[in-house]
Parts: C-alpha cells; structure tokens; sequence
C-alpha cells in the first residue's frame, strides 16, 4: 500500500516481526555479529559495513527521497566528503552555486582544489550561467545545488539545470538540507543525489551530529557503498535511532516550522530595524514564483538584513535576544540566530562573501516551533535596540 508522507515517515522500511516484535527500530549496539562457520553469509558482520539500525535509517531517507540507496555518515561534512571522492577525479570539473553552504566551499576550495579537481562557482539562479560554465570548462563531472541556499534562501530551478548537466554528461547533486524531503524531492526533479545534513531538520532536536546521503540508481549506490566502506566514516546506532525518532514527527515540526517563519517573515517586513527579509514565501522574494513550482512549502528559516550594517548592531541584537540562542546550527525545536558573516560562513573571503550579500549585519534565524506570538516578542524587542 503506497502511504502519503506523514504516514511513510512513521512507517517506512521498518517491520517489527523483524525484531522480535520492537515497536521502535532497536540500538543494535554492536561492533560485530556472530558468524558461525568460515564464510558464512550473513547479513551483518561488521559494524563499519552495516548495522541494523543503520540500515532501517538508510532504507526509510531513501524511501522519502525515492531513491535507491540511502548512506547514513557521522557528520554532514563527512557525507559530502563521500559524494565528492566517490564521484571526482584530479582533473574532473565540479560547477557548484556561488552561495554555497561555508563548509562545503572550504571542502571544494581547501581540499579538491588542491587534490587537482577543478572547482568552478557560478550563479546558476540563472540557467544560462551553467551553459556558459559548461562551454569553458571540461571533463565537467559534476554540478552541485544548494536550493534553498545558506543564507540567503535563494533558489535555483533544479529540473532545468539537472536537464542541462545531463546533456552534457554530469551527476547532479543537491543539498536538500532547508528543505528536507518533506518539501522538496530532487530525485523527482532529475538529481542524481541528495545530501541532507541530518543534524538539522531530520534529526530536529539539537543532539546528534549526522550527515545522509541517497542516491538515484543502484549503480551510484554500488560506487558510493564502496567508499564509505573503504574510508569508514559511519553514523553509529544510537545516533541513527535519535534520527528516525526525529523523522517520525518531521512533518508535524516542518507544518509548524512553515507557519510560525512565514508569519515571522511577514512581521519582519515591517519593522524599522530591517532592512531587507529573506524568506521564499514572501511575494518580495526574487524566486517566489520558483518556490511556488518546485516546493511544497517554504522551509523555517527566516534571513534578514539590519538597516544599520555593522557589527555592534548585529550583536546588539543577539545580546537581547531572550528567547532565541546564537548557535552554530538549524533546524532544531528551539528558535535559533546565526551571525553567518562570522559563524557558517567564516572561512569564505570577505569579498565573496560580500558578492555574495553575506553582510555583516546579516542575521540567519532558525525559526522553531514554540507559539509563534512569543517568537516575535522576543524578536521585536531586540530590533528595537538598534532602531
């Protein structure tokens, strides 16, 4: 029987009569099985290659994906950290959007660019930018999305550039983090693989460290399954149960996520301390319409931009806030700020940063799923210090 999403991510890839009649996935806290006889087949022998636990966390992202395989890594950077070494070679070309996630433009720039992998950033909001991209650059083995992009909550149109990367031979990958499967499938819309940082809205509760991964075909999956094998970089059991708990009411947090940020954004719009609101479900938005197309809301994060630029205004605001916690990540149950100039995005140069809108006083916040009229107290009250 085919379920719809709420009902598949409380259900899907788990059968209790499979062990021993658990109504919850059991923490199978082992680093190995028993094997009874010199090569014996059996389904789990090594935690490193598979865990029970794991494999009902890989099975059901896959699932609400519609993927083939899902991979389940120890951290978010280390699952993109597979994508690439799976996928890229020294010489290979990756085109990836500008307004990349911080840690994901340190790998590409710190680590692939000196291992020899050509990495190209262009603004792909425009679909004619990859054409132009694709034409000067070869052996282009791979474009990477981030759509509903950090910070800005910029989108690009996933079907059109995944179109354009196919004709001229590329994977396409994608960071689905803000929007999580409950909003956006990629895979639908012609990507080859899908990241999630787990820690954030998958996860949803501020206490596991975790990066997921799926991917399109069995071939991928074959490729994939043998480096993370080979390189060992696992989520272990009791982080994977945290996250099924957490994907278990994902749709419940993301409907009040979309509702308390979109009111937030509204109210935001009209405050004298803020200079610009960046949230997809806003008619003011550059890609609303986009948003529109492609998603099935709007996603909990809120970005702004204070009317006084400047470090102080910024910290201001922070040092009042009572409700809300500076913190390095989203996604949580709790209301969350990021000052991404210095925290996501610290190790971006300040002029691509600055192209990018990064500004000093640029405000990311995480909107949770406390009574939205105490969100906005809170918030009010602390833009009021720097009005």
């Amino acid at each position: 029987m085919k379920y719809r999403f709420a009902t598949e991510a409380i259900h899907s890839s788990y059968h209790p009569e499979e062990h021993n009649r658990a109504i919850m996935p059991p923490i199978y806290q082992n680093s190995m099985f028993q094997m009874k006889e010199i090569g014996e087949q059996i389904p789990y022998r090594y935690a490193r290659v598979s865990n029970p636990t794991r494999t009902v966390l890989e099975n059901t992202i896959a699932a609400l994906e519609k993927g083939a395989a899902g991979f389940a890594f120890g951290s978010g950077m280390a699952g993109i950290d597979c994508v690439y070494r799976t996928f890229l070679r020294p010489g290979d070309t990756i085109i990836a959007v500008s307004d990349i996630y911080g840690g994901s433009y340190d790998l590409l720039t710190e680590v692939y660019a000196a291992w020899g992998v050509n990495v190209v950033f262009a603004d792909l909001t425009n679909p004619a930018n990859l054409d132009q991209a694709l034409a000067e650059h070869q052996n282009v083995k791979m474009v990477w999305l981030e759509t509903p992009s950090n910070p800005l909550l910029r989108l690009v149109d996933i079907q059109t550039l995944a179109a354009k990367a196919k004709a001229a031979g590329a994977l396409v990958g994608i960071d689905n983090t803000f929007a999580t499967p409950y909003l956006q499938n990629p895979i639908d819309l012609g990507c080859d693989i899908v990241f999630h940082s787990a820690t954030k809205y998958l996860c949803g509760h501020s206490d596991v460290l975790m990066g997921l991964v799926v991917v399109k075909t069995d071939e991928l999956a074959r490729k994939m399954r043998h480096m993370l094998i080979n390189t060992g970089a696992v989520a272990g059991p009791m982080d994977c149960a945290l996250v099924l708990r957490g994907i278990k009411t994902l749709a419940l947090r993301m409907q009040r996520h979309c509702e308390n940020a979109a009111e937030i954004a509204r109210r935001l719009e009209a405050h004298p301390a803020v200079d610009k609101v960046f949230y997809p479900g806003l008619a003011s938005h550059e890609h609303h319409e986009l948003a529109k197309q492609q998603m099935r809301g709007f996603g909990g994060v809120v970005t702004l931009w204070l009317k006084n630029d400047s470090k102080d205004a910024a910290n201001s605001v922070i040092k009042s806030l009572q409700l809300f916690q500076m913190a390095s990540s989203l996604g949580g149950v709790e209301s969350l700020v990021n000052h991404c100039y210095s925290q996501s995005h610290s190790g971006v140069p300040h002029d691509i940063k600055t192209a990018n809108g990064i500004k000093i006083g640029l405000l990311r916040l995480s909107i949770g799923v406390e009574d939205v009229e105490d969100i906005w107290a809170d918030l009010d009250a602390a833009l009021n210090s720097v009005v």
